[in-house]
């Protein structure tokens, strides 16, 4: 049996679905009081199959934090894939995100360790990736020092990967670029979508690399498959501007792109009113220090590595926009969450 944490996010449905599709006995873990139905959504939008294969799925519901729990929830199972993590760029988060990204991942490594689960596939970030170059690679793995709290966890949470691998559990780490499709609403990529067709005004300067989810829960599957264990892999299908990828979704969505590129010297502007406004109001950050100057880069991503490993292609940035602005159409997000 197959274990995926994270199940009910962006990532971890899409895995679940092509699991089924596959033919596996699937356990899936979600946090206690978690809504499905966002999920469910997209199971009925893949179609009368997909949505057959929802009944097939054991879900759990717990931390993973809860080393009884876990223990408990791992019986049985012969290969996990860790797609549950927290995502902010609020340093008030940071020990939150040492806790679930970090510790939560030590937890699982030491339990598959310990219960003897053979294989391990961890979904960590191009967050955690440095480099100098003009192209950043597989091997620029870079110091966490001075980067947002959460890529230091999820470097700390790579580096419990790897020392598992030293003790004997075949590992492997994908590094995703910025992962978009069609799921749940209100969080994490999909705001691109929601602030380009709420009327974005101005775009950011820099640029990181995209892929598609189908195509980073294809990757994982057919590189545990292959063995590919003890590496990492970039996923990355395109590297483009922001401003380039809000123009797609303005296209797709048929309202107006942002006419202006945010300057550096606004981006600095912002981030310290920003953190004025936490001060006065008491909410929490919505542009940091650290997000404000990753939006000013403009980094490039290699996928050369598993194109040549596994002779994998990946699927259009414009083509995974065009399917993710249908899904968006048909299930319009409620701007009261969020």
């Amino acid at each position: 049996m197959v274990f995926v944490t994270g199940a009910n996010g962006l990532l971890g449905s899409h895995l679940l679905l092509e699991l089924l599709r596959r033919g596996e006995r699937v356990r899936a873990l979600a946090r206690v009081g978690s809504d499905l139905g966002p999920v469910q959504a997209l199971f009925r939008w893949y179609g009368p199959e997909a949505e057959t294969g929802w009944e097939r799925i054991d879900w759990v519901f717990g931390d993973i934090l809860d080393i009884p729990f876990m223990e408990t929830a791992l019986e049985g199972i012969g290969q996990v894939y860790h797609c549950a993590a927290m995502i902010s760029f609020d340093p008030a988060d940071e020990e939150t995100l040492l806790k679930v990204n970090w510790e939560g991942t030590r937890n699982l490594v030491n339990l598959c360790l310990a219960l003897g689960v053979p294989t391990f596939c961890q979904v960590s970030s191009i967050a955690t990736l440095g480099g100098i170059g003009a192209v950043c690679t597989e091997a620029d793995t870079s110091e966490p020092g001075g980067t947002s709290g959460y890529a230091i966890s999820k470097y700390l949470a790579e580096m419990e990967v790897w020392r598992g691998g030293q003790e004997g559990l075949k590992t492997v780490i994908v590094n995703p670029g910025v992962i978009l499709g069609p799921g749940p609403l209100n969080r994490g990529s999909s705001r691109f979508f929601a602030e380009t067709a709420s009327g974005l005004r101005f775009s950011p300067p820099g640029g990181t690399g995209f892929v598609g989810v189908r195509d980073v829960a294809r990757a994982m599957l057919e590189l545990t498959t292959a063995s590919c264990f003890g590496e990492r892999f970039i996923l990355v299908s395109e590297n483009l501007g922001y401003g380039d990828l809000i123009g797609l979704i303005a296209r797709r969505l048929q309202v107006p792109a942002p006419r202006k590129t945010l300057r550096a010297w606004q981006l600095e502007a912002l981030w310290r009113l920003d953190w004025v406004r936490m001060l006065l109001g008491g909410k929490g950050r919505k542009l940091s220090k650290a997000s404000a100057r990753s939006l000013k880069r403009r980094k490039i991503y290699s996928n050369e590595k598993i194109r040549e490993r596994l002779g994998f292609e990946f699927e259009a940035i414009e083509s995974v926009v065009g399917e993710v602005a249908a899904y968006y159409r048909a299930h319009p997000p409620d701007r009261r969450k969020g």
